[in-house]
């Protein structure tokens, strides 16, 4: 909200931000989808490609499986994103309010730091024919004395990748729900259906789901953006004969032979295709299930399905949240097993020699990790901070320009990264780790801004008001009223940016050219090894660096603010 103090220092400097971030956002996947659009149909001095020509499509389509590999990213972004919002959607129209609500709020952000390919490998040593669930049931309920020919992780049908978005979509989309329910007074609008004779879990269905769901479109659509196109994810769960298409695109843009850049091309923007086509199905699905459930609350049935619903809507988050630590608890086992033969369920003995092994190679990549993780996400909060001062300044609130925050994540990164690498290499740019900071800022801006938006907003101006009249400038307030109080929501919000960019695998392995290693990048180029115990190491230190950010965030607050309860969480 706009005051009426006389002068603003520093109000130039707040009026770029918005202007920078767009910029920032817009600019990169721009120059990025040019660039791979003209490769794509031949045209690329620097290689030879003199002309505009049909040679790369007619190559790509000559690829065995191509169609394939385009359907199973197809397929996996749809399914996992509705299993991911059924779940989500479920859970709070079962346990808002109750005691389990309570506990899954609390683990949300540890869910959603661990990164996915921790999440992946965490999976795939607990579904894998000789894996913890396999252990477990064996011999007793199988008779399996040897592990089972049967093809599990990276089945042809994509059923493992899904499972393995499903458990880092959820938390997502949940975090994305809880910060929009504030807006619809939940409570009273179920109350009201309640009032009408209808079971609680159907009540919210009925009266809040229809008006919560415009509200998380745009995460919604992210998430099918990520499915449909994810690289290391596939690269640990996914079908390999053929692999999934950005797996595909990848393959190609790393050949030795640099004419297979016009291949990778083509195929960058087959895959923007592949996103755009789920996305297109999506908003027509979104057409048909609104009619249905317009005709379904118009119908009323105040009981009918209650048990249903609300037995699937605590079952399912439990499952997803006990899989999801499981695996990481695999991880752990793994990093320290020393002989382990099936079926036991535990190894019989213990060992840290894997560790051992790893540690000197792990200090580098750990290094490279945290400096960009640090670097990029105290830029983004610095952009998120002076946007949402110029905001509360100004009064205005651009709801328009929300859907830029989410370009980057819309757009398959795999799509318009290719593109920006030969944007780079023209520029000639080396790669270092300001290049990739700069690549990760893309991917970090948007969740800093989205995890920070609702709580600063919501902050009581009246604060600041009184610091006016107290004689503090504008600028004074900000610093010594607003950030203090706000400081739970800000570390939280970095917090979330540091997992962010820790998780972040193809924005490093395409701008470094493999010149810039972090433990994302070492721990998914294992996968192809199969060595479970280093990749256990590898995998659980890149799950446990985002804890330490989240720590921070909750214990600083508490320490500072020891004697200040109300300033030890988010207003």
């Amino acid at each position: 909200m706009a005051t009426d103090h006389p002068r603003d220092e520093g109000s130039l400097m707040l009026r770029l931000a918005p202007v920078l971030i767009v910029i920032l956002l817009v600019a990169p996947i721009l120059a990025g989808l040019t660039m791979a659009l003209l490769p794509a149909f031949g045209y690329l001095p620097a290689l030879g490609g003199e002309r505009l020509s049909l040679d790369p499509w007619r190559a790509l389509f000559a690829e065995p499986g191509i169609w394939r590999s385009a359907a199973i990213s197809l397929a996996s972004g749809l399914l996992a994103t509705a299993i991911s919002l059924a779940v989500v959607l479920l859970f709070l129209a079962a346990a808002s309010g109750s005691r389990l609500d309570r506990w899954i709020r609390r683990l949300v952000s540890p869910l959603l730091s661990i990164p996915h390919a921790a999440a992946a490998f965490g999976l795939a040593f607990l579904i894998a024919p000789s894996g913890l669930v396999a252990r477990l049931a064996s011999p007793g309920l199988t008779g399996w004395e040897r592990p089972p020919d049967l093809l599990i992780v990276h089945d042809p049908w994509g059923l493992s990748l899904i499972a393995g978005l499903v458990i880092k979509e959820i938390p997502f989309l949940l975090l994305m729900s809880l910060a929009a329910l504030p807006q619809l007074d939940t409570e009273r609008r179920v109350a009201m259906a309640r009032s009408l004779g209808y079971r609680p879990t159907l009540a919210w269905w009925k009266v809040v789901a229809p008006s919560l769901y415009p509200l998380i479109r745009l995460p919604v659509f992210a998430v099918i953006a990520y499915a449909s196109s994810v690289v290391d994810v596939a690269m640990i769960l996914g079908p390999t004969l053929p692999p999934t298409l950005a797996v595909s695109i990848l393959t190609w843009f790393s050949d030795p032979d640099l004419e297979t850049r016009f291949l990778a091309s083509a195929g960058a923007i087959l895959q923007l295709g592949v996103t755009a086509t789920a996305l297109m199905i999506w908003w027509a699905l979104e057409r048909l299930v609104a009619r249905l459930m317009r005709g379904w609350v118009i119908r009323g049935g105040r009981r009918r399905g209650e048990a249903s619903l609300h037995i699937a809507g605590k079952l399912w988050v439990v499952l997803v949240t006990v899989i999801a630590f499981a695996g990481i608890a695999g991880l752990a086992i793994h990093s320290v097993a020393g002989f382990w033969r099936f079926p036991d369920l535990l190894p019989t003995s213990a060992t840290l020699a894997h560790w051992a092994r790893a540690l000197p190679a792990l200090a580098g990549p750990i290094a490279s990790t945290a400096l960009v993780a640090v670097a990029s996400t105290l830029i983004a909060a610095a952009l998120a901070l002076a946007a949402l001062e110029n905001e509360q300044r100004s009064g205005r609130h651009p709801s328009r320009a929300l859907w830029l925050l989410y370009l980057p994540l819309i757009v398959p990164q795999i799509a318009f990264l290719f593109g920006l690498v030969v944007v780079m290499e023209q520029l000639g740019t080396r790669p270092t780790h300001a290049l990739v900071t700069f690549g990760h800022l893309l991917f970090v801006l948007p969740y800093v801004f989205l995890s920070l938006s609702e709580a600063y907003r919501r902050f009581d101006p009246r604060w600041s008001r009184l610091a006016l009249t107290l004689g503090a400038s504008r600028n004074g307030a900000f610093w010594r009223v607003r950030l203090p109080m706000l400081l739970a929501p800000i570390l939280t919000a970095v917090a979330v940016g540091l997992a962010v960019s820790i998780g972040q695998y193809l924005p490093t392995q395409l701008l470094a050219g493999g010149r810039v290693t972090t433990v994302t990048t070492e721990a998914v180029s294992l996968a192809a090894g199969n060595n479970r115990r280093v990749i256990g190491v590898w995998a659980l230190v890149q799950a446990c660096l985002p804890l330490v950010g989240f720590i921070i965030a909750i214990g600083l607050p508490k320490l500072l603010w020891s004697n200040r309860r109300g300033m030890q969480g988010a207003p």
